[in-house]
């Protein structure tokens, strides 16, 4: 374990009183362990953590033998209430019979917020990874090139790069106004926006990206939209400091995007912090009142559906400084002009 997390994890025990913690979500049991493992795992996997000390534990039963050989024997236990099972809590709590258990998932999520600069780097080579892939797609594209001969372009592309492809939606034409649609055997045509939503894992760490394109000159409207879409994107990217709240992030980008052209535009959410997982706290919402703190990571995410004309969405990562805030990504974010 690093000392950045060593830290991270202390000021949080401490915060809540805790002599040690469980985490059960794999994100928390990775953070202490640096063991992937997937959430719809059959196995139970549970990471105990006493300052300065960890341990992996399987199954359940086992989680009070290795509290002792942490030297933890009493006091507060907190419980990642995250990911158990009614069943798996029964045992752990029979299993800790002898603590006192209190819920301690958001503690190991505050904890997360701010990243090392090893994390930093990780999330900084996935979100290249699908840049490089994504790139390799744009190169690709020509009329008559299916979205599913698209998505098997990218998926190839950051396999080659040691990463793990995420969920990824490339859309054309019309499907681009669909939120997240799966590739299908849409041709691509002249004309077409295409929507670009897609990520990779590298390390353990996630990325996302959105990025638009368009099949030959785009048309006024088209343009007109990106434009607007871009402007909010950019005013939320510029509103990003440490102490600004996620709320205050959401509320300028809502009203650039509509000052730049779109007068009804509205959305639920302007992005959220990520990492270990693709969307982490806090939720870039209205009315959110969590200030943010340098060294944590933001995916801003500006985007406008129209059912039956298309839709275009833009997502950049943000790092927050000391002072105010840098861009990870390193791809063109204006729309892509394909010839």
């Amino acid at each position: 374990m690093y000392p950045h997390q060593i830290e991270r994890l202390t000021e949080a025990l401490d915060r809540e009183g805790l002599a040690a913690a469980v985490a059960a979500w794999p994100a928390n049991v990775f953070y202490v362990t640096e063991l992937e493992s997937r959430r719809d795992e059959v196995t139970e996997r549970f990471a105990v953590w006493a300052p300065g000390r960890e341990a992996l534990v399987t199954p359940a039963k086992d989680v009070s033998n290795a509290l002792r050989a942490l030297s933890v024997t009493g006091g507060r236990i907190g419980l990642d209430e995250s990911n158990l099972t009614p069943a798996a809590r029964k045992r752990l709590t029979a299993s800790l019979a002898g603590f006192a258990l209190v819920p301690c998932a958001a503690a190991l999520s505050a904890a997360r917020r701010v990243k090392s600069p090893y994390e930093i780097e990780c999330l900084g080579r996935s979100l290249g990874i699908a840049e490089e892939a994504l790139n390799a797609v744009l190169q690709m594209l020509v009329p008559g090139v299916t979205e599913r001969e698209a998505a098997a372009v990218y998926r190839t592309e950051v396999t080659k790069r040691d990463a793990v492809p995420g969920p990824l939606s490339i859309a054309f034409g019309e499907r681009t106004g669909i939120a997240l649609p799966p590739p299908t055997e849409r041709a691509l045509a002249i004309g077409d926006l295409v929507k670009f939503d897609v990520g990779a894992l590298f390390k353990g760490y996630c990325s996302s990206v959105a990025r638009m394109a368009v099949m030959g000159e785009p048309t006024e409207r088209q343009a007109a939209v990106l434009e607007a879409v871009q402007a909010g994107l950019e005013a939320g990217i510029y509103a990003v400091k440490p102490g600004a709240t996620a709320g205050s992030i959401y509320e300028g980008v809502v009203s650039r995007v509509r000052e730049a052209g779109l007068a009804d535009f509205r959305c639920d959410h302007a992005g959220h912090a990520i990492g270990l997982e693709p969307r982490e706290s806090p939720d870039l919402r209205p009315g959110e009142s969590t200030q943010l703190t340098s060294g944590e990571i933001l995916s801003l995410d500006v985007s406008h559906l129209e059912s039956g004309w298309g839709g275009v969405a833009l997502r950049d990562t943000v790092l927050v400084t000391t002072t105010d805030s840098r861009v990870l990504n390193r791809s063109v974010r204006g729309l892509v002009v394909l010839d």
